[in-house]
């Protein structure tokens, strides 16, 4: 009885998983960067004055901070030796199964405001961008103000990546 409800509760945390939304959020005028797979963990680039990048990990209770940049020093006790092994590695991933892939993400907001510096270019994005905005919940814009803004929410879920893979 307790191997049945074992099991049980191991097929729901597998449904959950295959199931639960992942969000990447990209917004670069309050500089957020994350990626969160919601109810079990967060990633956030943070920036920092020591390093470059700081990552903040949220993992259910836990808070993990660690900076990628930064090299790891290895004792010189012991020594690792690599074998390289010449071979060949066969591509399959297709250039189909990627465009498949990035189908399966769901745009949530896309916001940008962009100046390029020059007057005559801005001018000629202008009717490119006009035309981009009958999308649903997209906002691009030109400026002549010096602002330069990008907002991108994605969503996708696991289980419509693993379809894309499946229907190739």
């Amino acid at each position: 009885m307790l191997l049945f409800i074992l099991l049980i509760v191991l097929l729901l945390v597998v449904i959950y998983l295959l199931f639960v939304p992942i969000t990447l959020y990209i917004n670069t005028a309050r500089e957020e960067y994350f990626i969160q797979i919601k109810g079990l963990a967060k990633a956030s680039i943070e920036e920092d004055k020591l390093e470059v990048v700081k990552v903040h990990l949220k993992v259910l209770l836990f808070n993990f901070k660690f900076y990628p940049f930064k090299k790891i020093k290895f004792s010189s006790k012991r020594k690792i030796e690599k074998k390289i092994l010449k071979t060949k590695k066969n591509s399959t991933t297709s250039f189909k199964k990627v465009l498949n892939v990035l189908k399966s993400f769901e745009v949530k907001k896309c916001r940008a405001e962009i100046d390029s510096g020059d007057c005559i270019f801005n001018s000629k994005l202008y009717p490119v961008f006009a035309l981009l905005n009958f999308y649903k919940d997209t906002n691009l814009s030109v400026n002549f103000e010096g602002r330069n803004s990008v907002l991108l929410s994605l969503k996708n879920r696991p289980i419509r990546i693993i379809k894309s893979f499946i229907n190739n």
